[in-house]
């Protein structure tokens, strides 16, 4: 896979509630779809894995790890190994960036 210059790493547990307003504040952004956005689900219960499916289905720079429920540093450490990015940032699911 090609190098991206921004790999944007997002681990979440149960979410639903926030993350498509996080990831819509992210995809909003100049040039987001030069960035990769990996998604870690670690074991969702709720229907977190549902809305990352179909949002990924629009786009093609958001990449979903479905992993059991290990935590955020396991999450966080996965995301990384998956990454193509020059340079990595973390992002909660309940985080906007503007």
């Amino acid at each position: 896979m090609k190098e991206q210059e921004l790999s944007i790493i997002i681990p979440i547990y149960n979410g639903q509630d926030y993350i498509f307003d996080c990831l819509s504040s992210i995809l909003g952004q100049k040039d987001s779809s030069q960035h990769e956005i990996i998604i870690v689900n670690d074991g969702s219960t709720d229907n977190t894995e549902n809305i990352l499916c179909n949002i990924a289905k629009e786009n093609k720079n958001i990449h979903i790890i479905n992993q059991k429920n290990s935590g955020v540093s396991v999450a966080r450490n996965n995301g990384i190994l998956a990454s193509h990015g020059k340079y990595i940032t973390f992002i909660d699911c309940d985080d906007m960036v503007g």
